[in-house]
């Protein structure tokens, strides 16, 4: 099933990438000075390494992570909890026609990396490498 945020072959408009770092950036900036006061969210930092803009700029997929990976659920339903505020103070520090619907998801890639180079520790998988350099 496609979602909004798919972007095809030709892969995210330049305008889509802007307008995502520039979300990305407030939405940081909005959470490293502890605006929100929610007790999910209190005392933990949150890193926003991407915001992804579906092709209308109307829905912000916020890829999110806390630090040291703790309490990742809880982070989650803090800021699914907080969206309507965060869009609100969002739009003011983003100048846009539309104020984007921010959804938020846990930021994977770096586990994902971890567990894609353990694969390729595997014995099996390593044989097979090094078959193919030969």
């Amino acid at each position: 099933m496609a979602s909004r945020f798919d972007q095809g072959v030709a892969g995210p408009s330049q305008r889509q990438l802007r307008v995502g770092e520039l979300i990305r950036h407030a939405l940081a900036d909005i959470l490293a000075r502890g605006e929100i006061a929610d007790p999910d969210l209190d005392g933990v930092i949150v890193t926003v390494p991407e915001v992804r803009m579906s092709p209308d700029l109307k829905h912000a997929l916020c890829l999110v992570m806390p630090l040291g990976g703790r309490n990742q659920d809880k982070v989650i339903v803090g800021l699914e909890r907080s969206a309507k505020w965060l869009r609100g103070r969002v739009a003011k520090k983003v100048n846009l026609k539309f104020a984007a619907e921010l959804q938020f998801r846990l930021d994977t890639r770096y586990e994902d990396d971890d567990r894609v180079t353990e694969m390729l520790k595997a014995p099996e998988i390593a044989k097979d490498l090094g078959g193919a350099k030969e």
